[in-house]
């Protein structure tokens, strides 16, 4: 049913009109109603080996999911002051990995508040860290790791820019995301970005840093990972050593994606980006035949970004597709969920005490 919300234009003009999601209609809603019973009883004898013991966070969050957008959970009624309009809007669950709408809600509200609250007017680049195939594992079975991981990659920027300005004259600022999604759903643990493309002074100027070099923050970004997880326990001196010696050894650096000051759309774009969902609605295509998922990548043609540590990347096209069986699609998805408390977006730098003035040189 839809709602009218506003006619006060020249006639001609096309109504707005308020119309309720079908959260019920979703497939991936489809899928959890169907299935979850099945994979919670089935999960320590299929899925524990694999994706770990069992989070209660799991369960309480899909309890919440499948109620999202019911109005037979409740209700807030909303008027409109102007044309007097009335109409009812469901509440949401608010979770964070199982809800693609709440996912979205969440990332356009933070977008609009990094805007007006914590980023300068100045350019920002993307920086995007990744490492080893044979790391992700640690970082599943240890979630603290992945705030650690996202603390490596600052003090990366951090030694980047004060090589670069020769001494340290100042402070990065950077807003951080912690993504333990790849495009397939798959686990994949990296840290998405967002760095002020320069250091702020303690007087408030900023200094502007046109190019860095990608090799340098390469190798600071391995050695701080290296590091980590030496002293975490989950690999020895002689791992890392041999590690620095391969041609490929799968960490990852790459930060070409520049936003100019004033974008506020680009920028807005960019906070989506990297606070989004694990996964997309559009992309699951359910083959009723045999009750399984085709999930597709979101470029099906796309190519990785050719980069210092992995500089030929473009010599084969990537798999754009796969199929799940809807408990196998769960146990990804759900692997997604944070635990309770822990943190996705930090904020590190200049942008940690977010200034109220800022002076640009």
């Amino acid at each position: 049913m839809a709602y009218a919300l506003h006619s006060s234009r020249q006639s001609g003009a096309r109504e707005r009109f308020y119309r309720p999601r079908n959260h019920g209609s979703s497939p991936f809603f489809r899928v959890v109603q169907q299935n979850y019973k099945e994979f919670e009883q089935v999960y320590p004898e299929r899925f524990q080996q694999k994706y770990g013991y069992w989070r209660p966070v799991i369960g309480a969050s899909i309890a919440k999911f499948v109620k999202c957008g019911d109005p037979k959970q409740g209700f807030a009624r909303v008027r409109c002051p102007d044309c007097k309009e009335e109409f009812f809007v469901a509440f949401s669950c608010r979770q964070r990995g199982c809800c693609p709408s709440c996912a979205q809600k969440r990332a356009l509200l933070l977008g609009y508040r990094l805007q007006e609250e914590v980023f300068a007017n100045v350019s920002h680049r993307q920086w995007v860290f990744t490492i080893p195939k044979r790391f992700r594992l640690y970082f599943r079975y240890d979630r603290s790791l992945l705030g650690k991981l996202c603390r490596a990659a600052y003090e990366t920027v951090r030694e980047v820019y004060t090589k670069e300005v020769d001494g340290d004259c100042g402070m990065p600022a950077m807003v951080a995301a912690v993504q333990t999604f790849g495009d397939l759903v798959h686990w994949h643990p990296h840290i998405h970005a967002i760095v002020a493309d320069g250091v702020f002074t303690d007087s408030g100027y900023f200094v502007h840093i046109p190019e860095t070099s990608l090799f340098c923050a390469y190798n600071i970004f391995q050695e701080k990972v290296f590091e980590l997880l030496v002293e975490a326990g989950r690999i020895d001196l002689a791992t890392a050593a041999s590690m620095r010696v391969w041609r490929h050894s799968g960490f990852n650096v790459h930060n070409k994606v520049r936003i100019k000051a004033g974008d506020t759309k680009g920028m807005q774009g960019l906070v989506e980006y990297i606070a989004r969902c694990p996964f997309s609605l559009g992309r699951m295509i359910s083959l009723t035949k045999n009750g399984k998922i085709l999930y597709r990548a979101g470029k099906p043609n796309c190519i990785p970004f050719p980069s210092i540590g992995d500089p030929e990347l473009t010599s084969g096209m990537p798999r754009n597709y796969e199929i799940y069986a809807p408990l196998e699609f769960l146990a990804n998805v759900t692997q997604h969920i944070p635990n309770k408390g822990e943190h996705q977006v930090r904020y590190y730098g200049w942008y940690s005490k977010t200034p109220q003035d800022t002076q640009l040189d």
